[in-house]
């Protein structure tokens, strides 16, 4: 299937700060990608590019197989900032001003987008009457009008309290539900392993890998064990083979096998048969946020 975006070789300088290095890479279609680095890192540099904001120095990007152009741009819908209404009018209101300026969708689709984000109920109060979780949905259903194929957000959940981050989690998971690609950076891992499928991991500009989410955390097989008496098992699994190195985590012993090796019913009986019996056997999934900070840490 063809990418919905590619990434040639983008760079961009910003005088002698480099922003984004030679990045290269693709965005599958009806995936939710998440774009994650540290601040500075360029991310909001890369969504302004393919977004038509700046320019690149060198390199280009595709969208849907060809260059941009106004005619693509009509299917991306985009929230880059502070949602900025105005405060003294509905919801209504103020996506039939949006409507007028940017000539996306129409009067009528406005009822369906404020139901989408669950601000149907509350479509006729005023903007300064919301949340700010209301307010960022206010937001993503601009970007909702003309029902475009992709949406792209720059920290969404940025200074949302929990509930708020909830929400906008909810409805990111609703509008992939609904086949919509969406793009979204983000400094909020906990966030992006919850939702996203596909991850990208920059660094000053770099891009230290991407990929499916499975494919990005799977480089090594973790094997969490435990027993009553946890110092004799560390003794005995000095003479189990096949795994890198072991880790103590409480009462729980880790071993690093590398990646589609381990066999948890070799694990088993070697313990049994050394007289042990476990009481947990499992195979531990490494964090997102293990391995950003393992990338971005080197």
């Amino acid at each position: 299937m063809q990418p919905v975006l590619s990434l040639n070789g983008i760079s961009k300088s910003y005088g002698s700060i480099q922003a984004l290095k030679n990045v290269s890479l693709d965005i599958p279609q009806g995936c939710v990608f998440g774009i994650l680095g540290p601040n500075g890192s360029g991310k909001t540099t890369m969504l302004s590019i393919i977004l038509d904001i700046l320019k690149t120095d060198n390199g280009s990007f595709n969208w849907f197989g060809k260059k941009g152009s106004p005619e693509t741009r009509k299917h991306i819908g985009s929230l880059l900032e502070t949602p900025n209404f105005y405060h003294y009018l509905s919801a209504v209101d103020n996506l039939n001003i949006t409507h007028a300026i940017s000539g996306r969708g129409s009067a009528e689709e406005i009822e369906r987008v404020l139901k989408i984000v669950k601000l149907d109920e509350r479509k006729t109060s005023r903007f300064s009457s919301y949340s700010l979780g209301m307010k960022q949905r206010l937001a993503i259903a601009a970007a909702l009008l003309g029902d475009p194929q992709v949406l792209v957000f720059d920290e969404p959940t940025n200074g949302l309290d929990p509930v708020g981050i909830a929400e906008i989690r909810e409805l990111i998971k609703e509008l992939a539900k609904r086949g919509k690609t969406i793009i979204m950076a983000s400094h909020l891992l906990d966030e992006v392993e919850k939702v996203c499928t596909h991850v990208a991991i920059l660094k000053k500009g770099d891009l230290l890998t991407a990929g499916s989410v499975d494919e990005v955390l799977a480089n090594e097989d973790i094997v969490e064990i435990s027993a009553n008496d946890i110092g004799q098992l560390e003794t005995i699994l000095g003479g189990l083979s096949g795994y890198s190195h072991i880790k103590k985590e409480g009462s729980r012993l880790q071993l690093f096998f590398p990646v589609g090796t381990a066999k948890l019913e070799d694990v088993n009986r070697f313990c049994f048969e050394k007289g042990i019996t476990l009481n947990l056997l499992t195979v531990k999934k490494k964090s997102l946020e293990t391995k950003f900070f393992e990338l971005t840490n080197q």
